[in-house]
């Protein structure tokens, strides 16, 4: 049947259900009705022949810190997916309507919520609000214009899949943790984008399905690639992958992004698309430890496979044959000096971790911290006046500085949480860095948690969370900043 056959079909149904029936039959569904302030009122159609539903709303968005829609659902508890093929109807008014796959906390617009979003120009996003009337925040998939779309709630985790035509749902990436307090409301929405108008979507094939979690360790890990605005917090998908991949560098250009994944280093267009491996010669054991020269000619890697330990090299930014900088092993790359000239990192010397640094041709190391426990993850200011850097010894592991060469050290966070690898923005105005939970020991930075990417304001030294994901080691270890000092490259994670 071809669209427009289609389309006067539901009509038909449509009218011959209003006029036999003031009771609409929901299907699977418990009942429906307008969020917010809509002019005209919505409706939902089910045809029980092919178990499709015809949602019809209005409203002006769902968005910041309210929504306006027409919403069909029932109440579900516990771990559960709701699926369902997607298709608009006629052109529609405004390119930004949305269809969507909804989980809400209540049925109040203020209410907190995620969904899966299908927009009328193809745009396919996961939505949420983390608490009633607070703003709304998005995870742009790479897919536009999915035939079918899952969003899945398993613990405080959500999480989308998408899939075209008879292809298996497969994850989009991006996940987030959002609690929901039993019951929630489960079901399908629309919203016009356009409070003057009514847009409708036939969402077709639907299933709402409980899911029982598997055991930690009959799971495989699941990797995405993402950058954040540090405006909105909003994320979007570069890449995602079965494979375990770690610590993004952003280049200086602003095209690309640079990954370890397996021992390797690829190369991937800020836009998404296919990686590249970087030939690096001998180097088959490469860590998370690797990062881009501020004139983007070299890159700098710490690589196990000359004697079991890590050790640092160069390389030209194309790929190459590396250049050995630390002859004393285990040595860890975490800055390089604004001018070129000098590599910072943490090695440990007689027991003791502590941050370090060296001539990138190569010479004597310098010490630059003495403390017992373990520093970390040094990364200069843009203007090399600072090294930030993160000390466990005070008790819990948090952020501090010092001047280049050493002195001055001061604490820079304090708090009860655990704080990792500190990077500072290209404009001197922020440093990004991620935060472990106490459930993690101090000196520890362990891969699969629950962990936060937090933005300090360095003038007001106001902290805020950007992002709540799975995630630890590999997600932000190193310098991933775009050089405009408007996003954040990161790696999240998912266990499936």
């Amino acid at each position: 049947m071809n669209n427009r056959k289609k389309h006067l079909a539901w009509i038909i149904i449509f009218m011959t259900l209003v006029s036999c029936n003031n009771v609409p039959d929901l299907g699977i569904f418990e009942g429906n009705g307008d969020i917010g302030n809509v002019k005209y009122a919505g409706s939902v159609v089910f045809n029980p022949s092919d178990s499709s539903y015809a949602v019809s709303g209005g409203g002006t968005n769902m968005w910041f810190k309210s929504d306006e829609l027409h919403y069909t659902w029932k109440k579900m508890s516990g771990d559960v997916s709701i699926s369902a093929d997607i298709e608009w109807v006629g052109e529609g008014v405004d390119p930004h309507r949305k269809a969507c796959l909804i989980i809400r906390q209540d049925l109040d617009t203020s209410s907190t919520y995620a969904d899966a979003a299908v927009h009328g120009d193809g745009l396919t996003s996961i939505q949420y609000r983390e608490v009633p009337g607070g703003v709304t925040r998005e995870v742009q998939s790479i897919i536009s214009s999915p035939g079918r779309v899952r969003i899945e709630k398993i613990g405080d985790y959500l999480s989308m899949s998408v899939s075209y035509g008879d292809e298996e749902l497969n994850s989009s990436g991006g996940t987030f943790k959002l609690p929901f307090t039993e019951p929630f409301f489960i079901g399908l929405g629309v919203c016009a984008h356009n409070n003057d108008t009514i847009e409708t979507a036939i969402f077709s094939n639907v299933r709402i399905e409980s899911i029982t979690e598997k055991p930690d360790s009959l799971k495989k890990i699941e990797s995405t690639l993402e950058t954040i605005s540090i405006a909105s917090f909003d994320r979007r998908v570069v890449y995602h992958t079965d494979n375990h991949i770690e610590a993004p560098n952003w280049s200086p250009d602003g095209k690309s992004l640079i990954y370890n994944s397996g021992g390797l280093l690829y190369k991937i267009p800020v836009e998404g698309g296919d990686p590249v491996l970087i030939p690096t010669g001998f180097a088959r054991r490469i860590n998370n430890d690797h990062g881009i020269s501020p004139n983007g000619t070299q890159l700098v890697i710490s690589d196990q496979t000359e004697t079991g330990h890590s050790l640092m090299y160069t390389l030209p930014i194309e790929g190459g044959d590396p250049k050995k900088v630390t002859p004393l092993s285990p040595s860890y790359w975490h800055g390089w000096s604004p001018d070129g000239a000098t590599l910072a990192y943490c090695a440990e010397r007689n027991g003791n971790y502590d941050i370090y640094t060296i001539p990138v041709d190569g010479g004597a190391e310098i010490r630059l911290t003495n403390a017992e426990g373990l520093d970390d993850g040094p990364d200069y200011s843009p203007d090399g006046k600072y090294i930030y850097f993160n000390s466990v010894r005070t008790g819990t592991m948090q952020i501090w500085r010092m001047m280049a060469n050493g002195s001055e050290q001061e604490q820079v966070t304090t708090d009860q949480y655990h704080d990792w690898f500190a990077h500072p923005s290209p404009d001197g105005k922020w440093i990004v860095y991620v935060t472990f939970g106490t459930d993690v020991p101090a000196g520890s930075h362990p891969p699969n948690k629950d962990v936060m990417l937090r933005l300090m304001n360095l003038e007001t030294k106001e902290v805020q969370v950007m992002a709540k994901l799975f995630g630890g080691q590999g997600t932000i270890n190193v310098p991933s900043w775009s050089p405009d000092s408007e996003h954040v490259a990161f790696v999240s994670y998912r266990l499936k």
